[in-house]
């Protein structure tokens, strides 16, 4: 047996023992319901920006919504480590990838999973950042300044373009699942009767008005590459606000509020109920 075997054997059976865990893949499916709540405030508060209000509708501010709640500061901590212990299973799942699927299968899997630990883990570092008193509800300026520092490297405007384009193609892809009710193959032991009509609600509402609002985004972002303007580049935020501004933009902003406001029901309570792990 080479060294390479004997040095990867620790990992893969840590991996393995972490995956088979019982509490731990409970606590992990914490971050789903961490995940659910910032999408429920931010479908929230992209409606209360529909009716004249003010409000960061992203991630940042919608965890600093929940940070300034009774009993917020707590509850920021129990999700920033909900989203890690998530992330860290996702993590272990892809040592185990191999274990379990065939090769033509196998690196599908694995890039699914570590979309999965970029995502809570992401998720977890804003939570995280809160926690730790360094937070800040100021998303669009921290877009607009990582969009900036891009374009200052060489490439980067092109580098940026590409992000773009992903953005929008990621935004697509949550339109088409669902639109065809693709999510439900990521669920497993639902319920008949109500809880299926309610995961085609939300699931169908909430993907789509996801997709929305990711495809908004990437073209913002493509537009900032394209211009090397990092003042188009404004986050999330930014991209509800712009859909607000267009025709028919406060129907259409309407719309994807309640529609994100599923999405977080479904994450948050179908997902983290029902999600195969």
């Amino acid at each position: 047996m080479n060294s390479n075997s004997r040095s990867g054997r620790p990992v893969s059976e840590a991996a393995e023992r972490a995956a088979d865990s019982t509490a731990f893949e409970r606590f992990a499916r914490v971050g789903y319901v961490a995940s659910g709540l910032v999408h429920i405030v931010i479908g929230l508060i992209a409606l209360q920006i529909n009716s004249g209000g003010s409000g960061n509708a992203d991630t940042s501010g919608a965890v600093a919504a929940v940070a300034e709640q009774p009993a917020g500061y707590a509850l920021v901590w129990f999700c920033f480590l909900g989203c890690y212990a998530l992330a860290l299973f996702q993590l272990s799942r892809i040592f185990l990838a191999g274990q379990q699927l065939q090769d033509k299968e196998l690196w599908k899997d694995r890039a699914r999973n570590a979309g999965q630990v970029l995502v809570y883990g992401a998720i977890g570092t804003s939570f995280a950042s809160f926690a730790l008193g360094r937070g800040s509800n100021n998303g669009s300026s921290s877009s607009v300044g990582w969009t900036a520092r891009l374009l200052a490297v060489p490439a980067g405007q092109w580098i940026l373009g590409l992000t773009g384009l992903v953005v929008v193609g990621v935004g697509g892809y949550f339109i088409f699942k669902g639109a065809t009710r693709r999510f439900r193959r990521n669920l497993t032991g639902v319920p008949s009767g109500l809880w299926q009509r309610a995961v085609d609600i939300t699931g169908v509402a909430g993907f789509i008005a996801k997709g929305i609002s990711l495809g908004i985004l990437g073209v913002l972002i493509t537009v900032a590459a394209v211009r090397a303007d990092p003042e188009q580049s404004t986050g999330l935020d930014g991209a509800l606000h712009t859909l607000h501004n267009q025709p028919f933009g406060p129907v259409a902003l309407a719309a994807v509020g309640i529609g994100l406001t599923l999405y977080g029901l479904y994450i948050g309570i179908i997902r983290a109920r029902f999600a195969k792990l």
